[in-house]
């Protein structure tokens, strides 16, 4: 059995053929040019992300240390992180950082919290609240207080 095809292709035919082989290979690559730099900009995102997240957790370290005054196992304890890494973490940032960061924080926790309406938005009704039965008293009647 032979695989050539019975009948014979004409030469445009194939030069055709040829056109769109090479048209599929170069889309191949351009998606995979693409592929490539979509990667490596995720990347550089996903490691500055990292960066600055690290940044973020020894400047809380710092924080926490000094808002309980450098008692390492203390706050270790309570953790559950060993006190050699919350100290090593919280060593590269400085006093002058960690003051702020408290400040930061002191002026958040003076500030009122925002109230949550548990009111529905405009247009909305609000479902009933449920009703369980156990919440009834033994006789059924609900304007029993």
């Amino acid at each position: 059995m032979s695989t050539a095809p019975t009948a014979s292709v004409s030469a445009a035919e194939l030069r055709r053929r040829v056109r769109a082989v090479e048209a599929l290979q170069m889309k191949t690559r351009e998606m995979a040019a693409a592929n490539v730099l979509s990667t490596r900009e995720t990347a550089v995102k996903a490691a500055r992300a990292k960066d600055e997240a690290d940044v973020a957790a020894r400047e809380a370290a710092a924080v926490a240390l000094r808002l309980f005054d450098n008692d390492a196992v203390l706050l270790a304890e309570l953790l559950g992180v060993p006190a050699e890494e919350l100290e090593r973490e919280a060593k590269p940032v400085t006093a002058a950082r960690a003051k702020e960061a408290i400040e930061s924080l002191r002026s958040r926790a003076e500030r009122p919290r925002p109230r949550r309406s548990l009111s529905p938005r405009a247009g909305e009704q609000a479902p009933p609240p449920p009703v369980s039965p156990t919440a009834l008293p033994a006789d059924g009647r609900a304007d029993v207080v």
